[in-house]
């Protein structure tokens, strides 16, 4: 039987989507990111494959393909959810400095790891190794933290996108050292990044005008294909091209803030509406989708031998505990006290596993093993599924706690009443029996024998 005939394959891609389908529901009960379910199914697949279909298409250049895709989706879908407002500020700004110091942070620490423990390891390589591995995931992070308080929900999608952004830009910037002819410097960073931001602003706003005043119902597609041209031509004009998808879907959630007094007369606003809410479905779906076939063929890819060496442990094991002892320092200068379950959120994910692939050829060292990847998403995701079983038990316990609380000041109240009731019933007992025994004696007077007796 033929594995990969056409049938056979929309049949294995439709069970995928399902189990896809449910994986995400087991997570919302158990808290176990969908994300390891579905790298566990790649590898199952894998495992099948070598039995069944020993000769196996090559899968591996398709996940950059699928990544990017994923990547775009999962910044957009984070940008529909961003209201901008002025109390929400200094919110903003302290996750955007949580996420890039925490960025540097792991990375440079990361990257005296490997420079240490890899034979072969240049210090320049080290930093491009250790970038994919410092940012968070803003593809499991997001899904996950839905069951959180609403500030501290709002923290993680503000921090997992700005490190997904910062943590592109910088591996761009660190792959742009590798040619003088095309490292800028610092200087030549910052004016791409403000070239950026202007055709960023300049596209979204021609793309909102001119799509409100498309009657078509079929244009949502044509404005998701819109965006990928875009994201696609910055890269290859060498520009920070996800940045246009974060300020485009800022723009749309936001609508009324960036068309402010007279100029809202060039706004279509009920049109705006169902863009807004017709894209944020196909945003969802689309990661969904995309999400799904990247982590499983990831798994697929995975060479599980590498696990098994005691370097790749070790050398995974520094770098998880760097990661959350700088993750604590910073969140207590920034937070307070009050980190938990935040300290133990930040696992690594689809963007770690994009830009690994996305390393240039000069810049790679036979000597890393990809099982240090593995290592780390799959040990970064088991920490937060304990940390938010945690907190959800926690809750629990305070929401039960409260429940009780409630209940016997409830039974306190009734204790009460019925005390007062009978106080009441009491004091008010003996004036009833008078006045009922007044009410039956006869009239004292001169009455005839026949007159009946009249009561007062």
């Amino acid at each position: 039987m033929e594995i990969f005939s056409s049938y056979n394959v929309i049949i294995e891609a439709s069970i995928i989507v399902i189990l896809s389908f449910w994986f995400n529901g087991l997570a919302k009960k158990t808290n176990v990111p969908s994300v390891l379910m579905l790298i566990l199914l790649g590898i199952l697949i894998k495992i099948g494959l070598d039995i069944f279909a020993p000769r196996t298409p090559d899968f591996e250049g398709s996940l950059e393909i699928l990544g990017t895709v994923g990547l775009i989706m999962i910044v957009l879908e984070a940008a529909l959810e961003l209201e901008l407002k002025k109390e929400k500020l200094i919110p903003i700004l302290k996750s955007m400095a949580i996420a890039l110091i925490g960025l540097v942070g792991s990375a440079w620490v990361a990257a005296l790891i490997l420079y240490q423990f890899i034979d072969g390891m240049t210090m320049q390589s080290a930093w491009l190794y250790a970038t994919p591995l410092s940012i968070l995931s803003s593809a499991i992070i997001i899904p996950s933290v839905g069951g959180l308080a609403d500030a501290k929900k709002e923290f993680h999608i503000y921090e997992s996108t700005f490190s997904d952004i910062f943590g592109i830009m910088m591996f761009y910037f660190l792959t742009g050292g590798l040619n003088p002819a095309e490292d800028g410097g610092v200087v030549g960073f910052s004016i791409n990044l403000l070239l950026t931001i202007v055709i960023a602003v300049v596209a979204s706003y021609a793309i909102i005008l001119i799509f409100q005043r498309i009657k078509s119902q079929a244009k949502l597609f044509l404005l998701i294909a819109v965006l990928l041209l875009l994201y696609a031509l910055g890269k290859k004009m060498h520009l920070s091209s996800l940045i246009i998808i974060l300020i485009f879907g800022l723009i749309v959630k936001n609508i009324k803030l960036f068309f402010p007094g007279k100029t809202a007369i060039f706004l279509e606003e009920e049109k705006m509406k169902h863009i807004y809410h017709d894209l944020h479905i196909i945003t969802l779906e689309t990661a969904f989708i995309v999400r799904t076939f990247f982590f499983v063929i990831f798994g697929i890819t995975i060479v599980l031998s590498s696990l098994l060496s005691l370097k790749v442990a070790l050398i995974s094991i520094l770098i998880i505990a760097s990661i959350y002892l700088i993750r604590w320092g910073i969140l207590r200068v920034f937070i307070g006290k009050d980190i938990l379950p935040q300290l133990f959120i930040a696992p690594r994910g689809l963007i770690t596993v994009l830009l690994f692939y996305a390393i240039p050829a000069q810049a790679k060292i036979p000597g890393f093993e990809s099982g240090i990847l593995l290592f780390v998403i799959i040990a970064t995701s088991l920490v937060m599924t304990w940390a938010m079983i945690k907190d959800k038990r926690k809750m629990g316990t305070l929401l039960d706690e409260i429940d009780q609380e409630i209940l016997a000041r409830n039974e306190a109240e009734d204790a009460l009443n019925e005390q007062l009731q009978k106080e009441e019933i009491e004091t008010t007992e003996p004036k009833g029996i008078e006045e009922k025994t007044n009410a039956e004696k006869p009239i004292q007077g001169p009455l005839d024998a026949n007159d009946e007796t009249i009561p007062e």
